[in-house]
């Protein structure tokens, strides 16, 4: 069985110059993005039925909580990155009501296209764009809250989509970043076995898509931990950042305020 590797040091150092992480691949850089969009080109169609299967329905309570800490009101302007399928637009639509304004975006086309069309079915129209959240198309300062749910994992510059995500928050708009995370020591063997065996095996008969799953597994481990991602939201410009452990830190709930 895979194991996951020493996690001592920040998994932001482990790549060198022009090279960068593709789940425990190292891969160039500009070859990142292309590798990632494969995986959700491919997954696309099936993606909320294996978040069901894989969480065991429990990223609806993530996802809920994080809207619950969101505090969106009428009338705000709310950006949700990576959005895909839709879950979270969904409901920050619904808080923000006629007067507000959500933004579903992703970088990943089949992804976009799937939520749009969901959205569309429970009688949501919402503006939908293809970006890149490491350069955000959007004015500085011009929403009240930004969100990236199960999706910063996947960029290649971390930091830089932070900065932007920073940029384009009024002052005293607020990020939200879900993600997975580091889970508590004594689950570790539990959840590697899992990870390793139980997902791309899930992915094999679900998504018939063994390879995609098993990345899933990979990234979660060379993703940055609980402390790691809240330092990385202050050197972005953040204030106020803390971040929750939710389901013993298998996913983490990071939240920083634009102070301007």
């Amino acid at each position: 069985m895979p194991t996951s590797p020493d996690t001592t040091s920040s998994p932001l150092s482990q790549a060198s110059s022009g090279t960068t992480h593709f789940g425990f691949k190292t891969v160039a850089e500009s070859e990142k993005a292309s590798h990632v969009a494969q995986v959700f080109h491919s997954v696309a169609d099936r993606y909320d039925v294996m978040n069901d299967l894989m969480s065991a329905g429990l990223h609806r309570a993530w996802k809920a909580f994080t809207v619950a800490r969101a505090n969106v009101r009428p009338g705000m302007k709310v950006l949700d990155i990576a959005g895909g399928t839709g879950d979270l637009s969904r409901a920050f639509a619904r808080k923000v009501g006629p007067t507000g304004q959500v933004w579903l975006t992703d970088i990943n086309e089949s992804m976009l296209r799937v939520g749009r069309d969901r959205l569309i079915d429970q009688g949501l129209v919402l503006p939908v764009a293809v970006c890149d959240a490491e350069h955000l198309p959007f004015p500085s300062g011009y929403f009240d809250r930004v969100s990236v749910a199960f999706g910063l994992r996947n960029m290649t510059h971390k930091d830089k989509a932070l900065a932007e995500m920073r940029r384009v928050l009024r002052p005293g708009g607020k990020l939200l970043v879900l993600e997975f995370s580091r889970v508590a020591k004594p689950l570790e063997p539990a959840y590697d076995w899992y990870s390793f065996n139980i997902l791309p095996w899930l992915g094999k008969k679900v998504a018939n898509d063994e390879e995609s799953y098993r990345y899933l597994a990979e990234s979660i481990r060379m993703h940055p931990d609980q402390e790691t991602l809240a330092g990385m939201l202050g050197a972005a410009g953040l204030s106020r950042v803390q971040y929750f452990n939710l389901t013993a830190g298998l996913v983490a709930l990071h939240e920083g305020v634009n102070l301007g």
